[in-house]
């Protein structure tokens, strides 16, 4: 039998009196994950400072844009060009090798609004992971129901990427039940992505889903070794 992953994934910090108590179950926890961080909030010091610990702790940190106020399918080619870089110039120091980048979506939904073809142009040349993920449990919104329907998704898929928020919406506080319920499950906690999860790798389009008519989302001509391998 298959042992069930999960990638556990937290977006829209780092904020000060979230991210700490985070960090301090996960170190407890000995769990390691991924904080996709706003770039503004690393101009605040506080924030600065929890991303630094994130990374100091093991844990992965990507790009979650400069401002989180507008899909980049919606913005014209500069102002996505700017919610990337300046974003990826202040992780300066913290980025992960593969510079992980993970798209801001309306409600968590993968649709057209996620990205625009200049974006994808500028993922590739910039040889960015995208990371996208096949559980968003509405935490933010629902944040004392998130916990069961995160593991309903856990139970259809192999390997799961999890999307919760480490804001102050009181969700952080299931975060334990969430933990103790994918170990009594016999759920393996990974850092990597499941690969359906993650459409461009170090700047290679992998063929990975979403397909959207808006633009040509498939595989380069690059081999399957090449992209594992770039």
């Amino acid at each position: 039998m298959t042992t069930r992953r999960l990638s556990l994934t937290f977006d829209n910090g780092p904020t000060p009196g979230v991210t700490a108590d985070v960090l301090d179950l996960l170190a407890e926890r000995q769990v390691a994950a991924t904080f996709f961080v706003v770039g503004q909030r690393l101009d605040v010091p506080a924030g600065r400072r929890l991303a630094e610990r994130a990374v100091a702790e093991g844990h992965w940190v990507g790009n979650h844009g400069l401002t989180h106020t507008v899909p980049l399918g919606e913005l014209d080619a500069a102002a996505g060009r700017r919610e990337i870089d300046e974003t990826q110039r202040r992780l300066a120091g913290l980025e992960h090798p593969d510079r992980l980048f993970r798209p801001f979506a309306t409600g968590g939904a993968v649709d057209e609004r996620l990205l625009s073809p200049s974006a994808v142009d500028q993922l590739v040349e910039g040889r960015y992971t995208c990371v996208l993920w096949n559980s968003i449990p509405h935490d933010w919104d629902e944040p004392d129901r998130w916990v069961d329907r995160a593991l309903a998704d856990v139970d259809t898929h192999e390997h799961t990427v999890v999307v919760v928020h480490d804001v102050d919406t009181g969700a952080m506080g299931h975060l334990p039940t969430f933990l103790d319920r994918l170990a009594a499950a016999g759920v393996e906690i990974v850092q990597p992505f499941a690969d359906d999860c993650v459409p461009i790798r170090r700047g290679v389009k992998t063929g990975a889903f979403p397909t959207f008519p808006s633009f040509p989302f498939h595989a380069s001509s690059a081999s399957a070794d090449d992209v594992r391998q770039a």
